[in-house]
């Protein structure tokens, strides 16, 4: 055992940051912050009180007395405890449910001891298992799966390591948490991902800013509708009888003249002055270019050139007293007529209709803004690590507290659209955001592609139920804060949670690197096709798979999209590998016949790789390439035509062809990675997604030449891509959605598109009947075959 003294942190740092949070809190300007300080400073003072007691060891790997390692901690700036537990605390609504259910026999001296000891029974242990397999809860904080790792063993036998890890928990019942939340439906599983950091959305938030027309609403009732409630009121002085308004007649609809006027019953203004009139005239004037002075100072509305009700009046007091009572009939009249609409409508200036009407717009003037929210928002975001992500969004979408923002009432909803903006910060598994519309393309899968880590956490489980649980709690452990350490301790380790040791037997050891990148390109490639079936795959999220690919040990001959403006006339010799494999793969199916594929013993489809290892190919720009697979597509790309047309159009024929022939990867990546099985189920909604948005993509285009050639293209993609799906399906399944795609066609309102479309819907509906199309693409009647690209007019 070593001689040397441990050594322990000192309080003075802590002192210091409580003294800096205190001075803040009483100093700062902004609200949210002094609220922020203010809890910063409870959390310093309780490390120092318990530095103090004895209670917290700062420094040490277990700083909290009497506590295991493995308890998550709170930890603040800095790495102090603060001897809180974070699986304890006020229960969550989840467990509020659950116990109101619990049998009155369940023992336990608090409620989450009642809690743990139900999950410890035969009826819990069902549903922790049931939950397992079916990958139906959630995990936030590591000491959740517990209690599911002891029901998992115990199905599993292991009833000595169940037996021992219940005593280690034990002494923690009545504080902690050591069960998830069981959800209704499966939870994704999968590595955790994000598409923005806390940092980036915050910075979004902060700079939201109020609609003008919202600003102007606020402006108007909390402003200038009192100022016009007093205007009214000192015409009315002036008004000799009883106040003008709109006659009615027997149906409540206003009465007109001969002209379409309305009949203003009532007296009229400008009969009497009454003494101090002329003061208070000129009292309102000055308080109106007083507003309106400030409010243009500070960029707010300012109501000068308003020429409804209040410019009207304003304008006719505006004039010099003398003129104010030598005012013509006509001009009288106008001021009359505002009068009469102002009060039929809201009632008079001191009437019980007008203040229940300001009262109401009082209340709709002082609500919080959509910036004040925002900014009260990303001050609570401001409490998680900047670079980093949620792993959760209920702790952070609750009702805005009175301590969080003094401005904002208690109780204020988070906007949902303000929820949506920080849900791009939430860390989760890639199907989990393609479900909740985060990763709403290809394109930004690509983007989140290269956060999933190398290392797999549940890597060499078989079962998937477990293999779910082990990465939900590995996800967990990795949101643990860093401990401020000392005498070259190191930090808890994920294999030192009891739970994680008692299922490493159920682990195999020898699980590579490899087989975790496959697994993960297993999962993309799915997820990919499954969610965007109408989009071909993009370069970046190619590039991507390629990598996974290489590290998985997997040759795929993936393929790039290539621009057609740029396209050097041939193709290495991975495209010649790759539409072997498809045509192999799709030998005898929709698709084959529909595209006319090459037999894969075709001798343009042999120039591949090998064949360049062995010399066989030509050598362009220090790249084997596949001069026969160039040649057939280009003879192929004749059907789009062959007179006039650009150097362009003529390019993107042929690389459409090289897409219909190696099936621009799906036909590489399903054969590849024994995806076809498990993608059978699937490719009925798949094709069905495809085939309509190749519909409603062309009629939804914006009017312009480059866009409708866009859209046409993008429906050629999608139209591939369906028919590729629908080509893993049956007969039953393939006339099904030939059908839905008909009555999708005649939904459209455009006919005259319609009609053009007839064509590609006569061709599919050709080759689902057995028939074949021409070498140019075309069957009997109007049966075409549908491409993107075209030389000529399309």
């Amino acid at each position: 055992m070593s001689d040397d003294p441990l050594a322990s942190a000192s309080p003075g740092y802590a002192l210091g940051r409580l003294l800096h949070a205190l001075d803040t809190a009483t100093a700062h300007a902004d609200p949210a912050v002094r609220a922020r300080a203010t809890e910063r400073a409870a959390k310093w003072r309780s490390v120092l009180e318990g530095m103090a007691s004895g209670h917290l060891r700062v420094g040490s790997r277990t700083p909290v007395a009497d506590t295991p390692a493995w308890v998550t901690l709170e930890v603040v700036h800095g790495g102090f405890a603060t001897g809180r537990y974070l699986a304890e605390g006020p229960l969550e609504p989840h467990e509020e449910a659950l116990l109101a259910d619990l049998p009155a026999e369940v023992p336990g001296a608090t409620p989450r001891a009642r809690l743990n000891q139900w999950f410890l029974g035969d009826a819990g242990q069902r549903a922790l298992v049931e939950a397992i397999r079916g990958g139906r809860l959630t995990i936030t904080i590591p000491e959740e799966g517990a209690l599911p790792a002891i029901a998992w063993l115990l199905e599993a036998g292991a009833e000595v390591d169940a037996l021992e890890l219940v005593a280690t928990l034990r002494p923690l019942f009545e504080r902690l948490r050591f069960y998830p939340r069981l959800e209704a439906t499966p939870r994704p599983q999968g590595a955790l991902v994000r598409v923005a950091t806390i940092e980036e959305v915050a910075a979004g938030l902060r700079a939201t800013r109020e609609k003008p027309r919202v600003v102007a609403m606020n402006e108007a009732l909390s402003v200038w509708a009192p100022l016009y409630d007093r205007l009214l009121a000192l015409w009315l002085e002036t008004v000799e009888g009883e106040p003008p308004r709109f006659v009615r007649g027997a149906d409540g609809e206003p009465l007109r003249d001969p002209k379409g006027q309305p009949v203003i019953g009532g007296g009229w203004p400008c009969q009497r002055w009454p003494a101090g009139w002329d003061d208070r005239r000129a009292a309102w004037l000055d308080a109106y270019w007083e507003t309106w002075l400030a409010a243009s100072e500070e960029g707010r509305p300012a109501l000068k050139n308003d020429r409804r009700g209040l410019g009207r009046l304003r304008d006719a007091l505006g004039r010099v007293p003398e003129e104010c009572r030598a005012l013509d009939r006509r001009a009288i009249a106008r001021i009359r007529q505002v009068l009469a609409g102002a009060f039929t409508r809201h009632g008079l200036p001191d009437s019980p209709e007008r203040a229940a009407l300001r009262r109401e717009q009082a209340a709709i003037a002082a609500r919080p803004s959509n910036a004040a929210i925002a900014r009260a928002f990303a001050a609570r975001l401001d409490a998680y690590p900047a670079k980093g992500g949620l792993g959760a969004l209920d702790p952070i979408a609750l009702p805005i507290r009175a301590a969080e923002h003094p401005g904002i009432p208690e109780g204020t909803a988070i906007p949902p659209s303000m929820i949506d903006k920080a849900t791009r910060a939430l860390e989760a598994p890639i199907a989990e955001l393609v479900e909740r519309g985060v990763i709403a393309s290809a394109e930004v899968l690509a983007i989140v592609l290269p956060q999933i880590s190398a290392e797999i956490a549940a890597a060499g489980i078989d079962d998937p139920g477990l293999r779910g649980l082990y990465s939900q709690i590995y996800a967990a452990f990795r949101r643990r804060r860093s401990l401020l350490l000392l005498n070259l301790e190191h930090q808890v380790r994920f294999d030192e949670l009891p739970w994680i040791a008692a299922l490493a037997p159920l682990r195999r050891s020898d699980q590579s690197d490899a087989t975790r990148a496959r697994q993960t390109l297993e999962e993309v490639t799915l997820l990919a096709l499954g969610a965007f079936p109408q989009t071909i795959l993009p370069n970046p999220l190619v590039r991507e798979m390629g990598a996974l690919a290489g590290r998985a040990g997997v040759d795929l001959p993936l393929t790039e999209e290539v621009a057609a403006d740029i396209f050097m006339g041939t193709f290495t010799s991975k495209w010649a590998d790759a539409a072997r494999s498809a045509a192999g793969l799709l030998a005898g199916t929709l698709y084959a016949r529909y595209f006319d594929l090459p037999a894969s013993d075709h001798p343009a489809l042999h120039e591949g790789r090998e064949a360049a290892r062995q010399g066989k190919t030509r050598v362009r720009w220090g790249k084997a390439t596949a001069e026969g697979f160039a040649a057939l597509c280009t003879a192929r790309a004749r059907e789009a035509g062959s007179a006039g047309g650009s150097h362009t159009a003529r390019n993107g024929a042929i690389l459409e062809q090289s897409q219909i022939l190696t099936t621009h990867n799906l036909a590489v990546l399903l054969a590849g990675l024994d995806l076809v099985d498990r993608t059978r189920p699937l490719a009925p909604a798949m094709a069905r997604d495809a085939l309509r948005f190749a519909v409603r993509r062309q009629t939804q285009v914006a009017p312009g030449f480059r866009a409708q050639l866009q859209a046409v293209k993008n429906a050629a993609y999608a139209w591939r891509q369906g028919i590729f799906f629908l080509s893993l399906c049956d007969a039953a399944a393939q006339r099904e959605a030939l059908a839905e795609l008909e009555r999708e066609v005649a939904r459209v309102r455009d006919r005259a598109w319609a009609g053009r479309f007839e064509p590609a819907l006569a061709g599919l509906r050709l080759i689902l009947g057995g028939g074949r199309f021409d070498d140019a693409g075309i069957g009997p009647g109007p049966a075409r075959r549908f491409l993107g690209w075209s030389v000529g007019k399309h």
